[in-house]
């Protein structure tokens, strides 16, 4: 006689994509997320998806880099650690050196001379977007975001420690085009997946990006 063995239902299916086992995705039908292997990884996946008729399906996938310090739990982070901040985030609005690729519907907001990102913890503009450089706010703790031809050609802001800004957390995290190397904070793709993203993000669709690791104290599906 050969024994019958009964499994729970659902044992040994495959797992749901990746959003459908987060925490939260931020209440929208988009989402990006950027997976790292481990906490003081620089490499990793980021994928973006679409919520449709209650279920969620891939629309695109990139290779990503993250901050040379790794990840870190965002809520706790230190501003120059060159840790990209782990967590859920809304993405406010787009931006570029370059015109947005056709078909973007984000806000998008060109680049000038005198476009700053202010980093400064003493200025009454940290962590924003300024033209020009405010007097409160030393060059030396802002980027010049026109220098950075190659990276922000095209991007999208990553609301960490934006909408109630924590002095000494770290400003300027964004998702952008992919430079020589490691970032310094941000999340990184090559630019051909940064504008095909741009292309297919929709604000009416409100999405967000979630960060983390596959697993771990720092695992993407805490968030």
């Amino acid at each position: 006689m050969i024994a019958t063995i009964l499994l729970p239902q659902g044992a040994g299916a495959a797992p749901g994509p990746l959003p459908a086992r987060l925490a939260d995705t931020g209440g929208g039908s988009q989402l990006i997320t950027a997976v790292a292997p481990a906490p003081g990884s620089t490499t990793g996946r980021l994928t973006w998806w679409d919520r449709r008729a209650g279920r969620w399906y891939q629309a695109g996938s990139a290779p990503a880099r993250f901050g040379a310090g790794g990840l870190t739990e965002g809520s706790t982070r230190t501003q120059g650690t060159g840790t990209t901040p782990a967590g859920l985030y809304a993405l406010p609005y787009a931006f570029g050196i370059r015109r947005a690729p056709a078909g973007t519907e984000y806000g998008y907001r060109r680049v000038t001379a005198d476009s700053w990102w202010c980093q400064d913890n003493a200025s009454a503009a940290y962590n924003r977007w300024v033209e020009p450089l405010p007097a409160d706010c030393a060059p030396g703790e802002a980027e010049h975001l026109v220098t950075y031809d190659k990276q922000y050609a095209h991007a999208l802001l990553i609301a960490f420690n934006y909408d109630r800004p924590v002095r000494g957390r770290g400003a300027g995290i964004f998702l952008h085009v992919n430079g020589k190397g490691a970032t310094a904070g941000c999340v990184s793709v090559p630019e051909r997946d940064m504008r095909a993203i741009l292309r297919w993000a929709d604000p009416d669709r409100r999405p967000h990006i979630a960060i983390g690791t596959q697993d771990g104290p720092l695992a993407i599906t805490r968030y």
